[in-house]
């Protein structure tokens, strides 16, 4: 873990100390070496020697979202050099530093053993999401975002901060192996019940679950590119692994609690999938998708099962690549048109042929098209559901039904038709953004050919 951790905090003096000329060639470079060495967390013969240290361990859940979280730095820092070419170089160093800082944060809250310390980085991410929001947004606006962000992320986390000492003092100890060994450690009684509410609210809002999401499109809309990639990929999967977590060390979730989340899950999924249809703003579609697919995550890891765990764990890997591949594209739109809203930025097609090529790829994706691993995903998760109670079909079926219409609306409304007449001249696509699309969707084909990487379950 240590081997990944030090380079990865090494690259903040790397990038204050750099020459401005090659500040990003060297960032990015260093940032790609790191990822590289990270993939060696995937192989099966790594686990058998899994917990490092009192305070590390990585297993089949952790490893995947880790080397996730390392592959995205590199792609965050190349998305991110055409909206600060105009900035002064301090500027561009401490966004580059931000974006680095979140990264040690993100890897310790993946790969902890101890329920504190994952506390105390699953908020200290906060802190430099918040930062690039409020000061590299693009609207006035962002300040709002922020404030939402800030104060949805606080209120839910408070109570697991009470849950989590009320552990401690009922089994002496927050390491997650005891806990596991102490396994009754909640029962039926009112105040073991609230402790579990308490403990899943949090990822709940981080998921985030449907009623809980109103911070996440507008964060998503204000935010510059890294920062909706971070959400996106890194940000929303920590809720996702938090209730993994948190599930499998409670007895009572599986009587009373999992009804009302999972309800509102596929509910939320269906009714985000059906908002997608409506919306305007290319940003803000791509956002509630992120919310129906998160929606059937939260479902599958409710139910506590191995094959819906599994399901959840390769959703949310694809999921990860997917979205942040679609807020790239969406960002090449608004750096040429300077417009979010899909009227103004339709029948690009014609004049970016190559850029439609990866529009498509994109869509079918996120569409779940065979044989990719987010059609594997939702099998596997409407297939656990439907053993759970056949019933979940209904919602499960529909909601797949409208991803697959508001993709289509989406890669037809931003690629088909005619020109607006307002674009006259258009800047070409250019290598960086063609070598950060290939970054994105080469994992997602590989994936294809051995799943069973990223499915979260012993090989």
């Amino acid at each position: 873990m240590l081997k990944i951790l030090l380079p990865t905090v090494m690259l903040i003096p790397t990038t204050l100390l750099s020459p401005p000329k090659s500040m990003w060639t060297i960032t990015t470079t260093y940032s790609l070496l790191i990822a590289t060495l990270s993939l060696h967390w995937l192989l099966p013969s790594y686990y058998p020697h899994n917990i490092q240290s009192q305070w590390a361990g990585i297993d089949q859940i952790s490893s995947p979202l880790l080397v996730l979280s390392c592959w995205l730095l590199p792609l965050m820092i190349m998305a991110s050099q055409y909206h600060l070419q105009h900035e002064p170089q301090s500027r561009k160093r401490t966004f580059i530093a931000i974006l680095i800082t979140v990264q040690p944060f993100i890897l310790l809250a993946f790969s902890t053993t101890e329920l504190m310390l994952f506390y105390i980085s699953f908020e200290a991410t906060l802190i430099p999401t918040l930062i690039l929001i409020t000061r590299w947004g693009n609207q006035p606006e962002r300040l709002s975002a922020g404030t939402y962000l800030l104060f949805y992320t606080l209120i839910s986390s408070l109570p697991l901060l009470v849950a989590i000492l009320y552990l401690h003092s009922q089994t002496g100890t927050l390491h997650l192996p005891m806990l596991k060994l102490a396994h009754p450690s909640l029962t039926n009684s009112w105040s073991d019940l609230l402790t579990g509410v308490a403990m899943l609210m949090a990822f709940m809002v981080k998921a985030p679950l449907y009623g809980l999401h109103l911070w996440l499109p507008k964060a998503h809309v204000e935010a510059p590119i890294a920062g909706s990639m971070l959400l996106a990929a890194l940000l929303l999967k920590l809720g996702g692994y938090g209730i993994m977590r948190v599930t499998l060390l409670m007895n009572p979730i599986s009587n009373q609690l999992h009804y009302p989340f999972l309800t509102l899950a596929l509910w939320g999924a269906l009714m985000t999938s059906s908002i997608c249809l409506r919306q305007t703003d290319l940003k803000s579609l791509i956002a509630y998708s992120s919310v129906s697919h998160m929606g059937l995550v939260i479902a599958a890891a409710m139910i506590q099962t191995h094959w819906a765990f599994s399901g959840a764990m390769i959703l949310m890997i694809s999921h990860g690549l997917t979205s942040s591949m679609l807020f790239c594209l969406a960002n090449t739109n608004y750096e040429r048109t300077h417009s979010r809203i899909l009227l103004l930025t339709r029948g690009l097609q014609p004049i970016l042929p190559l850029m439609a090529t990866w529009w498509l790829l994109a869509n079918l994706t996120n569409m779940a098209l065979p044989p990719t691993t987010n059609l594997m995903a939702e099998l596997t998760i409407m297939v656990a559901l439907f053993n759970w109670s056949p019933l979940t079909i209904i919602l499960t079926g529909t909601a797949t039904f409208l991803t697959a219409s508001y993709t289509l609306f989406m890669l037809l409304t931003t690629q088909r038709g005619a020109l607006p007449s307002h674009i006259t001249s258009i800047q070409n696509s250019n290598t960086r953004e063609h070598l950060l699309m290939t970054l994105h969707i080469a994992p997602m084909l590989l994936l294809i050919l051995k799943p069973d990487l990223i499915s979260g379950i012993p090989t």
